[in-house]
């Protein structure tokens, strides 16, 4: 009748039609060839509507379509169906969601397998659920009740039919198309438009044979896209998108998204580079991504039995929301600032012991003076030689007894500095990105138009200290007059109104003792206010899961 290979388990069958065979049914010419694997005629009607038969190379998805001599006719073999109780129930947890006397619904957690595979006889789904569910052993002993499946990898809703009928149905309604899916993706970058649809035929990838990829001939494939959390989406390095798929592709979803260029976080077959460069830049721990972070969120269909309409949602893994706390979370930006004298740099010092980046403004100033640096060259334009020597820094000395003297040189100087200042200040944020928090001691800050929620700060803190304390230390360490104090200290905003708009304010009236003791007590209110930002950031994200369990 034909020339055909045996099948083995996860491979294709093929076999050539040979002239007795001519006219032939497909599903009679699959059911004569698969004949020694037990594998029934109804079974192969379905994977033939499926869309896993082939007919030289093009799918074909009608049983009752009529061959021609010569013509080579494949079926994909998920499974190699062989004799009762093949299978032995085994023990483990299976979170049922739903259960009545026809189906069940199970949230499958990552890193479990649905059914055996080559290389995986055992420790899969349906041994758990053998143990779960007895009465399965009377169905498929490969995959029995089996009506769909998940990758190894992903978590999520599947249901599983208890009895043939039930099979037989769920089975017709996932080859015609009625069962709604949807995937929630976590994955790099963020797609442009934040949503659309993908129609890009799939098939195995001719250059690795364990792949799938996007290929010309391939069967059909189509998926719609969502970005569902505008939150993770704001600095573009990554998105949390909602998937519907309106076919059932192998891989489908992750080889869609790669192929627009966002792979799903951890997909190291279709995502490998970008994984990659990802721990590159982070040096965050490969366990936080093991795992495609690919879930089956949403799953609707009608009850085979009842014809009831139903839909379910499963919970976030726990996995997943916490990559994506971490991947949202964003360095608390603190700034120092307060009156000349009251010990700002102490205080930025202490913040330093305490495991923060740190930056000063009056470091900054310093390296722009330099030679051939930014401050350097704009001061040289604009005032020439006068504090600007040819082979040297800035003449600091020269420049402060002219702003002392000279209120336009003050501003114009003021005018030209700060702009570069608040450049390094955001850098440096930027650089710090990943860090938990980082500090800034900017003097100047309010006075340079800048505030908090303005993209340079989440939290300013004033040191406090009264006015003949400020000058004593600034006399002391900085050989300043009571009269220069007095004249810095009017370039700045009163210290009542500069205080009133920080969101904290340390007292700095002790000893240096007594402000290390308060920037402690600082850094832990600090602490308390980033977890409660998690907090609030979690239960955001539950909110937009919504409830787990039967929706309707």
């Amino acid at each position: 009748m034909s020339n055909h290979e045996k099948p083995h388990l996860g491979q294709v069958w093929r076999g050539r039609v040979e002239s007795d065979s001519a006219g032939a049914r497909l599903d009679v010419f699959l059911s004569a060839g698969l004949a020694d694997t037990g594998l029934s005629r109804v079974k192969i009607q379905e994977l033939i509507r499926e869309g896993r038969a082939g007919v030289d190379g093009k799918v074909c998805v009608k049983p009752n379509h009529r061959l021609a001599p010569g013509e080579m006719v494949s079926l994909e073999m998920d499974f190699l169906p062989g004799r009762a109780g093949a299978l032995t129930p085994e023990s483990g947890d299976v979170a049922v969601v739903y259960e009545d006397e026809h189906l069940v619904v199970l949230d499958k957690p990552p890193g479990l397998a649905v059914h055996p595979a080559p290389g995986r006889p055992d420790a899969t789904l349906v041994h758990r659920l053998l143990s779960r569910f007895p009465r399965l052993s009377g169905l498929d002993p490969a995959r029995p009740g089996i009506v769909h499946r998940l990758d190894k990898d992903t978590s999520g809703l599947m249901i599983v039919a208890l009895d043939e009928r039930a099979r037989v149905r769920l089975s017709r309604a996932f080859a015609r198309r009625k069962v709604r899916k949807e995937y929630l993706a976590l994955v790099h970058g963020r797609p442009e438009p934040e949503a659309g649809e993908i129609s890009a035929p799939l098939g195995p990838d001719p250059r690795h044979k364990t792949k799938m990829a996007v290929v010309q001939g391939g069967r059909e494939a189509r998926s719609a896209y969502e970005v569902l959390w505008p939150k993770t989406a704001e600095t573009g390095e990554f998105s949390l998108l909602r998937v519907k798929i309106f076919t059932g592709r192998t891989h489908q979803i992750r080889v869609h998204l790669s192929h627009i260029g966002h792979p799903v976080f951890g997909d190291t077959v279709y995502g490998a580079r970008q994984h990659k460069e990802w721990l590159g830049r982070t040096g965050l721990n490969p366990w936080l991504a093991a795992r495609q972070m690919l879930h089956a969120w949403r799953l609707g269909f009608t009850h085979p039995a009842s014809n009831e309409d139903m839909l379910f949602c499963a919970p976030c893994p726990k996995d997943f929301e916490r990559l994506l706390l971490l991947l949202s979370r964003t360095c608390m930006r603190i700034v120092v600032t307060g009156s000349p004298g009251c010990g700002k740099s102490a205080l930025l010092s202490f913040l330093a012991d305490a495991g923060m980046p740190v930056f000063s403004a009056d470091k900054e100033v310093s390296a722009l003076y330099l030679p051939g640096a930014d401050g350097w060259e704009l001061l040289r334009k604009r005032f020439g030689r006068a504090y600007v020597p040819d082979d040297g820094p800035v003449d600091k000395a020269a420049l402060f007894k002219d702003m002392l003297g000279s209120k336009a040189v003050r501003q114009e100087v003021m005018d030209l500095i700060h702009p570069l200042v608040g450049h390094r200040l955001a850098e440096f944020f930027r650089v710090h990105a990943d860090k938990r928090a980082a500090a800034a001691e900017v003097p100047l800050f309010f006075e340079s138009g800048w505030r908090p929620g303005q993209g340079l700060a989440d939290v300013v803190v004033g040191v406090s200290c009264p006015a003949h304390l400020r000058f004593e230390r600034l006399n002391k360490e900085r050989g300043w007059s009571g009269d220069t104090a007095a004249a810095v200290d009017s370039w700045q905003w009163p210290e009542a109104r500069k205080l009133a708009h920080c969101d904290r304010v340390i007292d700095n009236a002790g000893t240096l003792e007594d402000l290390k003791a308060r920037a402690q007590a600082l850094v832990q209110d600090l602490r308390r206010q980033r977890q409660g930002d998690v907090r609030n950031r979690l239960s955001a994200l539950r909110a937009v899961f919504g409830p787990a369990g039967r929706i309707r």
